[in-house]
């Protein structure tokens, strides 16, 4: 099971610019080797317990099967990079004992030189190598976890069969029945430390390359953090328990959004005279809950008091309260509006303990000199005098409906998402708890994620010196969010200098001697 980017850690449009194969020279996430290898504890613990825990096992006793079963052949075909996963791929496997007939990466280019437009297509380019040299064979069977993918290869064979029986057929063969089934596809990330670390390593790769050699015309980037609210946050299994206080109307419960995540300190900076007067962040402090209410049944919410009940504390509004749930159409600040409070009983009177702390995204921008002013928080506007619209910059969520701790950082009112051109990232995002994201709009320009695909006039990059390296320390730590020494100081540059080649060669039936011989990759 291969790591997604982490939706609680990157706003959207990062996501889908983390993703984009064109945004970053080393091709970015699913063509950066170091990725799958920082999976889990890394490649070298985890290899030792071959990937525990990693692993479809159903796919895997399936894998067993077909290894042992002489009159089948058995392929691992991955749309992963050949000249950068095959040597990661190969432990892999090995440390799991899958013994495979053929293993086929994706090579540079085809058997005549041609470019493969899409993982689609050079998976159909091997698929199509394979019926045509096994034509005695009667049955493929692919597993697939991409649903697009799994209707791409249906229609396929369904296209190979129909051409056979055309007078025109390049090659005879008997029809091939083909079943493809669709995996589960489970949903993994790696250690946000480890993930940032890694983010922050392509990004170095990236603009040292493109300050030697730069013949796309890439912009240089750096990440940078979005702040939404400053607060006290509640951790999730408290989360769970506050939550439980309230009843929603059966009739309303599919268009609820539970939070129960935070009392809100401030939706602006904090002044330093604030954060002395709650402790500073990082500082603990437990709460009791005092009633619970709710307005029009559209939001609902728990006052609380500090324990001890002299504790130093600040909120806004200036009684302290959680928002547990509201409705699509609802925001925080109408808990202001929730006049009647039902006292809570013994039962109901939860204590639990908050850390004052910040609700945090990062995002990937075009590098930038200004670094005056940091638009951290969503409701600031940029000094007048600076571009508030600068390429390549992805505007910070805007303090909307639901804004300053929605669980889906990503949802209008309406509960639609809110891309617009560009790197697109359509998924829901969020999480209750720890650093998840705020509500609002997420609307960017320009060069990098969100509107826009290029640079506003001819894409000259404004201002820019000879800056090179950068570490996580330049992102701003805050309360040592970001340990440096975490990072594996990986700082090569992208380029490949082998031949990428692509060899049709296939294995006899049967035995798996192609992986494992020792050299046995057959692409």
């Amino acid at each position: 099971m291969s790591p997604l980017p982490n939706r609680k850690l990157w706003t959207g449009p990062t996501i889908g610019f983390l993703q984009s194969q064109d945004a970053l020279v080393n091709g970015g996430w699913w063509h950066d080797e170091h990725i799958l290898e920082a999976t889990g504890e890394g490649i070298e613990k985890e290899e030792q317990k071959a990937w525990k825990g990693w692993w479809n096992e159903e796919i895997v006793e399936l894998v067993e099967m077909s290894i042992k079963q002489d009159d089948a052949l058995t392929v691992l075909l991955t749309g992963r990079g050949e000249h950068n996963f095959a040597e990661v791929i190969k432990r892999i496997v090995a440390s799991k004992k899958l013994v495979f007939d053929m293993i086929c990466l994706k090579p540079q280019a085809g058997p005549n030189n041609q470019k493969f437009t899409s993982t689609m297509k050079f998976k159909q380019a091997i698929l199509e190598d394979l019926v045509h040299t096994y034509k005695d064979a009667n049955e493929i069977r692919v597993y697939e976890d991409r649903p697009r993918h799994t209707q791409g290869f249906r229609e396929y064979f369904q296209d190979f069969n129909d051409m056979l029986l055309s007078p025109n057929a390049p090659t005879p063969r008997k029809k091939i029945n083909a079943e493809i089934i669709q995996v589960a596809d489970t949903l993994t990330t790696l250690d946000p430390v480890i993930e940032t670390s890694e983010i922050q390593r392509m990004i170095n790769s990236h603009n040292t390359a493109i300050r030697t050699q730069n013949p796309m015309h890439l912009l240089p980037y750096e990440i940078k953090r979005t702040v939404f609210f400053t607060g006290y946050l509640i951790d999730p299994q408290d989360s769970l328990r506050l939550s439980d206080l309230i009843e929603i109307p059966r009739k309303a419960e599919n268009g609820i959004n539970f939070l129960a995540n935070s009392i809100l300190i401030s939706p602006r900076p904090p002044s330093t005279a604030i954060l002395k007067q709650v402790g500073g962040f990082g500082h603990k402090q437990r709460w009791q809950v005092t009633g619970t209410g709710n307005y029009q049944s559209r939001i609902w919410a728990a006052r609380v008091a500090p324990v001890p009940a002299h504790s130093s504390i600040y909120t806004e509004p200036s009684f302290p309260i959680v928002v547990l749930a509201l409705t699509r159409d609802s925001r925080p600040a109408d808990s202001n509006y929730i006049r009647d409070w039902r006292p809570t009983s013994k039962d109901e009177s939860l204590i639990f303990e908050t850390t004052v702390g910040e609700k945090v995204q990062l995002r990937i921008e075009q590098e930038d000199t200004d670094h005056d002013f940091d638009r951290s928080y969503p409701d600031l506007k940029r000094p007048h005098g600076q571009d508030n619209e600068r390429p390549g910059r992805d505007r910070p969520f805007r303090q909307g409906r639901g804004a300053y701790n929605n669980n889906d950082e990503n949802r209008r009112a309406n509960g639609q998402n809110n891309y617009r051109g560009g790197f697109q990232n359509r998924g829901r995002g969020g999480g209750v708890g720890g650093n998840g994201p705020a509500g609002g709009q997420n609307r960017g320009r320009g060069g990098g994620p969100g509107r826009g695909g290029g640079n506003r006039g001819g894409g000259s990059i404004r201002g820019r010196g000879g800056r090179g390296y950068k570490s996580l320390d330049d992102i701003g730590l805050g309360n040592n969010r970001y340990d440096a020494n975490r990072d594996r100081g990986y700082n090569d540059g992208p380029g490949y200098s082998g031949n990428d080649g692509y060899k049709a060669s296939f294995p006899p039936l049967g035995g798996g001697d192609g992986a494992g011989d020792g050299g046995g990759l057959s692409y």
